[in-house]
């Protein structure tokens, strides 16, 4: 009993002080508050602001970063994104930024669930019509910003106190210029060529092909369905990078996530193609299929390759649920496999990469005796 209240102590005496650093980033007493999300990344608090609007009180949401290797980056992008985007009623507004103690305050838009609760529960209507309002949202995101690189650089660096950050398009180059080794774990060579190819994915990322802005990890959870429509929450990975990644991300699905179950076919393609008509607002060149199809078909590359220097480590230890305590997740092994499939079907497709497509069915081949199930359809459009 004694250390669980002594837990429950640090806890307080935590959010005390995360809450005092919030009141004085904003200028103004927050009191409260009430926990939200308590991570290893981050902390999200919903705090009372009685100074707030002309009903003299409402809430704001605080979110702070511990310190840590990455914390000053994600603070950085998430200030700045939210900077960015808080006109386009798309997002959260910012309210205060302090670098100091890596603390965001930003308006709260209420309880509401996300894109990955109507997936993962009942009802097909409601969620395939939250995908296809989520799908454009994202696009829509991007042409409201279309061509502000500038202005989000300049954020990035007043936030970060120094130069602007590309790390997301350096460690995905990177992850993806050294999966032979990750398949070696398997007992499967390098393909001749493979080299050759990967570089060529990897230079594909690097050219931010048709920039678009983006808060960076869409993942199904990092969103509201508010009465007013989607809204985005998390942006501590924001910024512009090729269009063709976030495409990506509904076609396979979900390239990072961990709620990730298949989409029908049909939906998954009207998904795409609303994003795809947000986005050619801004690239005209985009309502080309063959441009549209390799460069998804690439990004698909990218996504699957790196998803190997997170995902194959846990599921050669284990095949365990990638979230354990969620109601419905894919376990790691039978994501695994998914990856793989999703990306020598769409290498056989366009007929390109036979070095990395030789890997994935190597790959396939060497874990048949995982006899991991395939990935269902989501719950909710079963």
């Amino acid at each position: 009993m004694a250390g669980r209240n002594d837990g429950a102590d640090r806890r307080a005496r935590r959010r005390a002080a995360l809450l005092a650093s919030a009141s004085a980033a904003l200028g103004r007493e927050l009191t409260g508050p009430d926990p939200v999300r308590d991570g290893d990344w981050s902390v999200v608090l919903r705090c009372t602001d009685k100074a707030g609007p002309a009903d003299g009180h409402s809430t704001v949401i605080v979110k702070v970063y511990p310190p840590g290797p990455d914390s000053g980056r994600r603070f950085a992008a998430e200030a700045a994104g939210l900077a960015l985007v808080g006109d386009t009623g798309l997002a959260p507004e910012l309210l205060a930024a302090d670098q100091r103690s890596l603390t965001v305050v930003m308006s709260d838009l209420g309880r509401a669930p996300s894109l990955a609760d109507a997936l993962l529960a009942i009802g097909q209507n409601r969620a395939g019509r939250a995908l296809l309002d989520w799908a454009e949202a994202c696009g829509r995101l991007a042409v409201a910003v279309a061509g502000r690189e500038p202005e989000f650089a300049r954020l990035q660096r007043q936030y970060a106190g120094g130069e602007s950050d590309d790390s997301f398009e350096a460690d995905l180059q990177q992850r993806v210029l050294g999966v032979a080794e990750r398949a070696a774990l398997l007992g499967v060579t390098a393909p001749d060529g493979l080299v050759t190819e990967l570089a060529e994915v990897a230079a594909e990322v690097a050219r931010r092909a048709y920039p678009v802005f983006s808060p960076g990890d869409i993942c199904p959870d990092n969103n509201l369905l508010t009465p007013g429509g989607v809204r985005f929450i998390d942006f501590e990975a924001s910024g512009y990078h090729s269009v063709f990644l976030d495409a990506a991300y509904l076609r396979m699905p979900f390239s990072t996530c961990w709620c990730v179950f298949r989409l029908p076919p049909d939906l998954r393609d009207a998904a795409e193609e609303r994003y795809r008509l947000q986005v050619a607002r801004i690239w005209p060149e985009l309502a080309v299929g063959h441009t549209w199809e390799l460069g998804v078909r690439r990004a698909v590359a990218a996504w699957s390759l790196n998803s190997m220097w997170w995902l194959l480590g846990r599921a050669l230890i284990a095949d365990e649920s990638l979230e354990p305590d969620a109601v419905a997740a894919p376990r790691t092994r039978q994501l695994m496999r998914h990856r793989w499939r999703v990306l020598a079907a769409e290498l056989d497709a366009g007929k390109e990469f036979p070095a990395i497509r030789a890997m994935a069915h190597a790959l396939l081949a060497a874990t048949a005796d995982w006899h991991a199930d395939e990935l269902p359809v989501y719950p909710a459009l079963r």
